[in-house]
């Protein structure tokens, strides 16, 4: 009878030590691999002078209509879908490739094209504020332009607002500091200089006169140049002069924007002034007549690269 219960015992002790096996031996379920949520879009409300533009942050899809902005994007290291291909800047001539699409002209868009692009946003400028809505219909669009009276300020601005949008806002505030500090350095010299200046442009052989408030009017007010001619007429495309008002004038300092030299012609600026009349005058005399950058002044100006070379090519002017 004793032996019996020891052999219940000792079967029983084997059934749990295999049971208790079987169950150390099999590998604990593995906890489900839950992949890492996708990022939630951040919205961000633009207000601009034309209207105000709803979008999410970090748009990928970007078509662009201002070489201005262009070239800030360019310097932030974001890259676009799309621009208009003519006329583009030397310096930026690395988005004639073909992977950018060319959507139009500065003046023309072809809309049918940025549509079927889809883009998060549409990025204008003045040249482009007439076609706006049209634009709007498409996409969030965003009006940056610069201001007349107060050049920097809106460069500045517009740098702050697409590093929001790009989230570079720690870059922007650099270049921003940058800028400014330029400016400061070139609006010291030209004061201590105490010389004027006019700004001239020159198209096939015609010349016109811009002053304070126009177009190139940093020249006088951030940059700090006295104006030769206080009484220039403000307008888009400037008061025009003749030889003998050059003469009449004799500014200091003659800084020279050559639209042929962006837009194409037979007569270049240089030939233009090549003449006894311009030679009567104390910019020629004193090697003062400074050929500008005409690409960055007339077709890119505002833009975060093209500001600081504007800035760079007053300030090595100034003796």
């Amino acid at each position: 009878m004793i032996k019996r219960k020891i052999s219940l015992l000792v079967i029983l002790s084997l059934v749990v030590v295999m049971a208790l096996t079987a169950c150390g031996g099999k590998e604990a379920p593995e906890e489900p691999v839950v992949a890492n949520p996708p990022e939630e879009a951040v919205e961000m409300t633009i207000t601009h002078e034309l209207g105000t533009a709803v979008l999410n942050k970090n748009p990928e899809t970007i078509v662009v209509f201002d070489y201005a902005t262009l070239d800030t994007l360019d310097e932030m290291g974001i890259e676009i879908a799309a621009l208009p291909k003519s006329n583009i800047p030397t310096y930026l001539d690395k988005y004639n490739d073909e992977k950018y699409e060319d959507v139009g002209t500065l003046f023309e868009p072809n809309y049918e094209k940025i549509f079927e692009l889809n883009p998060d946003v549409i990025l204008i400028s003045a040249r482009q504020a007439t076609v706006y809505e049209e634009l709007q219909k498409i996409a969030p669009t965003v009006y940056l332009t610069t201001s007349t009276t107060d050049y920097i300020g809106t460069v500045n601005n517009n740098i702050r607002t697409l590093g929001e949008l790009f989230g570079k806002e720690d870059f922007a505030e650099e270049k921003i500091k940058a800028i400014n500090d330029g400016v400061k350095e070139v609006n010291d010299k030209a004061v201590a200089s105490g010389k004027n200046a006019l700004v001239v442009m020159v198209n096939e052989g015609n010349l016109s006169a811009y002053g304070p408030g126009s177009r190139f009017g940093v020249i006088h007010g951030e940059f700090g140049f006295t104006a030769a001619d206080e009484g220039i007429e403000v307008s888009n495309h400037g008061q025009s002069i003749t030889f003998e008002y050059l003469a009449e004038k004799n500014p200091d300092y003659i800084f020279v924007i050559d639209r042929a030299a962006t837009v194409g012609g037979s007569t270049s600026a240089e030939q233009t002034l090549n003449n006894d009349i311009v030679k009567m005058t104390d910019a020629y005399k004193n090697n003062q007549i400074i050929y500008l950058n005409s690409q960055i002044w007339y077709v890119s100006s505002g833009g975060l690269k093209g500001t600081s070379i504007m800035i760079e090519e007053i300030n090595n002017a100034i003796k």
